[in-house]
C-alpha cells in the first residue's frame, strides 16, 4: 500500500525544472540508429553505421540452411532467437502505437527497416512449418573469444526446435513478432505482409500443438536466456497479437478459455520483458475490453484488466533514490524502458476510454501515468544524481566503454588487420580508453539500486547494451516528441465498424481502381474520428509508373503517399505497381472519407 500511495504522491508532485529540456526526437534518431549497429548479415547500400561490417555469411551453412541476417543480440555476437522475436515485436508494437508519430521525427522508414531486417531473418529460420531455428552461435565459445562480428572465429552451429523438440515459448514469441509486423507491413507491403502473417499462423499452431520451453530444446541458450517464465505468457501473448492482425475470433476465443489456465487472470506480475509477458498480455486484452470487444469473455477480460492495472500502479514500488525503477541488479534498463512502454500506451488506451487508473490508494489520470513514463525517460537521458545519459552517444555525458564487442574494436575499415579471439582481451577489452566507434542508441544496463554506475568495459552487468533495451523506447521517445500537439491517431480504441460516415465509394479511372473503407474509429474530445484505408489497384496487364492522385475533401493527416503541391504520388520507396497487384494508403479525419481522382498515370 505504501509504494502504491507514493506513485499518487510522485504523479501529484511538481517535476523538478531539470525535466524540461530533451530533444526526444534526438533520441529517437539515434535510438533507431542503433538496430543498424547490431545487423548481421550482408550490410546494405544505405547502411548508416559506416564502422560496421558484413559478417555472418555462412550462418547456418553447416545446417543445410540459409540464416544470414539477423540481429546480435547486446555485447556479443550471437543470434538468439527469444530476445530477438521481442525486440521485433516491440518494435512493431512502438510503430502500431506511434507511427504518425515516428514518422514526424522523419524516422518511421528506418523504424520499418530495422522491423523488416528481423522478419526476414524469421522467415529463413522458419523453413517448415514445425521447423524454427532458434540460435546461431554459441554464447560459451563467443564469450570466450573478443573479436569484431567481422572477425569471428567462434562456432556459428545452429540450434532449432521442432515437433519432437518442441519450443512453444519461443515459437510464441516469433508468432507474435511475425503477427506485430504484418500489421505495420499492411501499409506499405500487402504480399509481404500476408507472408509474415501466414507465418505467424504457422508458428502458433507450432507453439500450441507440441507444447515445451525451448531451453529443454535448445540447451546451450540456458546460461544466457533462460525461460524461466515458461511458455504459457507466450502462448497468451502470441494469441493477442494474433487476434490483433487478424480480427479471427479463434484467437480472442483463445485468450478467453485459456486465461485462467495460462495465467492470464493469476499472474499480477511486475516486470515486462523478453521472459515474462503477462503484463504485455494485460495490457492489450485490456485494450481489447476497452473496445467492447469482450463479448462472452468480458468477465474473464475484467480480471486480465484487473492485473494490467496492477502493473501499472506497481510500478513506483521499488526505485531508486533518483527515481529509477529497479528490479535487479543486471541490466535494469530492459525493465525500466519496456515499462515505460507500457504505461504510456495504457496512459493512451485510458484517454481513448475516458477513463482513468484504479489503484488502492484512489484514482491516477493519464496524464499522470504519462508522467511517470516519462520521468523514466528522463532519467535515463540524463535527469539523474549522475548527470549521466545511459543511452549512448545522447548528451554531454554517456559511457564511454560500453561492454560491446564490436564498438570496443577499432573498425575493420580503419585497420582491417585480423583480431583473434584471445588478443581481442589483450588488445582491446582490457584497455582503459573509450571506445573506438560509438554505439549511438545504445542504451546500457544502467546503475544500481542507489543510482551508483561504474563505466568500465567489464562491468557487463552495467555498460552492456541489448537490443530489448532500446526498442520499447523507440515508441514512447516518438510519443514524448510529438507532445500533445495535434491529435494523435493511435489513442484509437478499436471500436466496431462505425455506420456514421457515408460508405466510401469505388473510384477509378481506367484500369486504375480505387476502393476505401472504414477500418477503425474513435471518439477524442467528443468528436468522432475514422480511419480509412484505399487500396489502389492496377488492373491492367503492365506495370503501373508515374501514378498522380488528386485527393479532394482531406482533413487530416495521410501516410503511404508522397505530396508534391496539390497532388500525391507513389511513396519514395515504390517505383512502380506491377500487373494486378494493389498498394494501399491510410488517413484519418473527423469526416466521411476523401474523395481520390486518379488524375494520371503511364503503362509501360
Amino acid at each position: 500500500m505504501a509504494a502504491l500511495f507514493l506513485l499518487v504522491i510522485f504523479l501529484l508532485s511538481p517535476a523538478p525544472a531539470v525535466l524540461a529540456g530533451h530533444d526526444y526526437g534526438e533520441a529517437l534518431r539515434k535510438s533507431i540508429l542503433f538496430f543498424e549497429a547490431q545487423r548481421s548479415g550482408y550490410l546494405p547500400s544505405n547502411q548508416r553505421v559506416q564502422w560496421r561490417g558484413d559478417s555472418g555469411l555462412s550462418d547456418g551453412k553447416i545446417s543445410g540452411v540459409d540464416l544470414v541476417g539477423g540481429y546480435y543480440d547486446a555485447g556479443d555476437n550471437v543470434k538468439f532467437g527469444l530476445p530477438m522475436a521481442f525486440t521485433v515485436t516491440m518494435l512493431s508494437w512502438s510503430i502500431i502505437e506511434y507511427g504518425d508519430q515516428i514518422d514526424s521525427g522523419g524516422e518511421l522508414q528506418h523504424a520499418v527497416d530495422a522491423v523488416k531486417w528481423g522478419t526476414d531473418y524469421f522467415i529463413k529460420a522458419h523453413p517448415q512449418p514445425y521447423v524454427l531455428y532458434g540460435e546461431v552461435g554459441d554464447g560459451n565459445t563467443d564469450h570466450y573469444c573478443w573479436q569484431r562480428p567481422e572477425d569471428m572465429s567462434t562456432s556459428r552451429a545452429a540450434y532449432k526446435i521442432d515437433a519432437d523438440h518442441p519450443g512453444s515459448d519461443l515459437a510464441a514469441e516469433t508468432a507474435a513478432a511475425m503477427a506485430a509486423a504484418s500489421i505495420v507491413f499492411r501499409s506499405y507491403n500487402l504480399s509481404y505482409s500476408a507472408e509474415l502473417l501466414q507465418h505467424a499462423r504457422q508458428l502458433f499452431e507450432f507453439a500450441d500443438k507440441y507444447r515445451g520451453k525451448y531451453d529443454s530444446s535448445i540447451t546451450v541458450a540456458q546460461k544466457y536466456y533462460r525461460s524461466v517464465s515458461g511458455y504459457a505468457d507466450e502462448l497468451l501473448w502470441g494469441a493477442a497479437w494474433l487476434y490483433k492482425a487478424t480480427n479471427n475470433e479463434y484467437y480472442l476465443d483463445y485468450l478467453g478459455y485459456n486465461g485462467d489456465a495460462l495465467g492470464g487472470t493469476g499472474w499480477a506480475i511486475t516486470e515486462f520483458g523478453w521472459d515474462v509477458k503477462y503484463a504485455g498480455v494485460q495490457t492489450l486484452v485490456a485494450k481489447f475490453l476497452m473496445a467492447g470487444k469482450g463479448g462472452k469473455h468480458t468477465e474473464i477480460f475484467k480480471r486480465y484488466n484487473e492485473k494490467a492495472e496492477f502493473f501499472m500502479c506497481s510500478c513506483n514500488a521499488k526505485r531508486t533514490p533518483g527515481g529509477l525503477i529497479f528490479r535487479q541488479r543486471w541490466n535494469n534498463m530492459q525493465f525500466v524502458t519496456a515499462a515505460s512502454f507500457l504505461m504510456s500506451v495504457y496512459s493512451d488506451y485510458l484517454t481513448s476510454a475516458s477513463t482513468s487508473l484504479t489503484c488502492p490508494n484512489g484514482p491516477v489520470s493519464p496524464s499522470q501515468l504519462l508522467a511517470l513514463a516519462k520521468s523514466q525517460v528522463d532519467y535515463i537521458l540524463g535527469d539523474n544524481p549522475r548527470a549521466t545519459s545511459y543511452m549512448v552517444g545522447y548528451g554531454k555525458n554517456y559511457p564511454q566503454q560500453v561492454h560491446h564487442r564490436a564498438s570496443s574494436i577499432v573498425s575493420h575499415k580503419v585497420d582491417p588487420s585480423f583480431v583473434s579471439c584471445r588478443g581481442g582481451y589483450a588488445s582491446w577489452f582490457s584497455r582503459k580508453a573509450s571506445d573506438p566507434n560509438t554505439l549511438t542508441g545504445a542504451v546500457v544496463g544502467g546503475p544500481d539500486a542507489y543510482d551508483n554506475f561504474v563505466d568500465q568495459r567489464d562491468n557487463y552487468e552495467q555498460t552492456e547494451p541489448a537490443t530489448y533495451n532500446t526498442a520499447p523506447l523507440v515508441g514512447i521517445l516518438a510519443r514524448l516528441h510529438v507532445g500533445h500537439n495535434g491529435y494523435n491517431q493511435q489513442l484509437s480504441v478499436e471500436l466496431p465498424e462505425t455506420k456514421d460516415p457515408k460508405p466510401a465509394t469505388n473510384q477509378g479511372q481506367g484500369l486504375i481502381f480505387v476502393e476505401q473503407k472504414v477500418t477503425n474509429s474513435w471518439i477524442a474530445e467528443g468528436k468522432s474520428f475514422y480511419r480509412y484505408s484505399a487500396t489502389v489497384s492496377n488492373k491492367s496487364s503492365k506495370k503501373l509508373k508515374n501514378l498522380k492522385l488528386r485527393i479532394l475533401n482531406l482533413h487530416g493527416p495521410i501516410w503511404g503517399l508522397t505530396k508534391s503541391g496539390d497532388d500525391y504520388f507513389f511513396p519514395k520507396w515504390m517505383e512502380f505497381l506491377d500487373a494486378g497487384k494493389t498498394m494501399e494508403f491510410v488517413y484519418i479525419q473527423p469526416a466521411s472519407p476523401a474523395q481520390v481522382l486518379v488524375s494520371s498515370y503511364t503503362l509501360v
